[in-house]
């Protein structure tokens, strides 16, 4: 086990990494809206995680809790910025805030470091201290799944008229959807930037909101834990279909494609189906076993 956990360290990092993008797009979309910001909040923590240990010579938590709150206050201020946006237009102009963030950067001069990124911002970060903070991350979002609180969030996704009508305040909840985005994806940046010990515009990119958001498709938009499982595919996907070598883009398409079509609520629902129709059936056993009996 140990020598496994040795060869597949990164690997376990940047899973948990990943679900923390992950759910900060997934959040959003919870709350029914369309919004990639949190790919945007990554770049910021990252670069602000880095600058404060770089620049100021802060050590790794406090780093990352600066770069965190910045990221979540910049992109609250966007959200009051874009409230009145919808659909494919709220997702546009949250992914052109994206592409903003890394343009900032190249022309950040030395704050940022230019096209080249900053370096040397190595933290003290163990994976027992990410498991920590990702099981924190995920106990509060748990919490919003379940009992009056997700429903009120499911009312402000599926008819936000309706929960208007019902007394649920539909602008503060999707508000606060997008503090949540920025702290989950500035979190997701910060530990990212100080693992690896660098950050670079490239890094904050188009590609970013294509991981996270394939990681929803695939492991499902409805919970945190379709968000883990999404991470755990696309994190681990190269290592098990990495005998394809060329092809290996194509079968990656070809995945998401399928999961997408026939997969509506990604692997999560699937399961969730599964596991109705057994309880469903074994239901209708146990009742026939009775009326047999009397």
């Amino acid at each position: 086990m140990s020598a496994w956990y040795d060869m597949n360290v990164v690997l376990i990092q940047t899973t948990l990494t990943t679900l923390l993008l992950a759910l900060s797009i997934q959040v959003p979309l919870r709350f029914g809206v369309f919004s990639f910001a949190g790919v945007g909040a990554f770049g910021i923590g990252g670069y602000g995680s880095a600058i404060a240990m770089v620049t100021l010579g802060w050590s790794t938590w406090p780093a990352i809790a600066l770069g965190t709150v910045v990221a979540g206050a910049v992109v609250f201020l966007l959200g009051l910025v874009v409230q009145r946006l919808t659909g494919l237009y709220m997702g546009m102009a949250t992914i052109a805030f994206t592409l903003i963030i890394s343009v900032l950067a190249v022309n950040g001069g030395d704050l940022t470091g230019g096209a080249m990124g900053l370096y040397g911002a190595l933290g003290e970060i163990s994976v027992v201290q990410i498991v920590l903070v990702v099981l924190l991350v995920v106990g509060l979002l748990h919490f919003s799944e379940r009992g009056g609180m997700g429903r009120r969030v499911d009312a402000v996704r599926d008819d936000p008229e309706l929960a208007n009508a019902l007394g649920v305040d539909v602008a503060r909840y999707r508000r606060a959807s997008f503090l949540v985005s920025g702290l989950l994806g500035g979190l997701a940046g910060g530990i990212t930037t100080l693992l690896r010990s660098t950050i670079t515009p490239a890094e904050v990119n188009f590609h970013l909101v294509i991981l996270a958001l394939t990681a929803i498709v695939v492991g499902g938009s409805r919970s945190w834990v379709g968000a883990l499982i999404g991470a755990v595919i696309f994190v681990w996907l190269p290592t098990w279909i990495g005998f394809l070598e060329e092809w290996e883009r194509v079968a990656y398409g070809v995945i998401v494609a399928v999961a997408a079509i026939y997969l509506p609520l990604g692997v999560l629902g699937v399961v969730k189906d599964a596991w109705h129709r057994y309880r469903t059936r074994e239901e209708r056993a146990r009742v026939a076993a009775l009326a047999k009996e009397s």
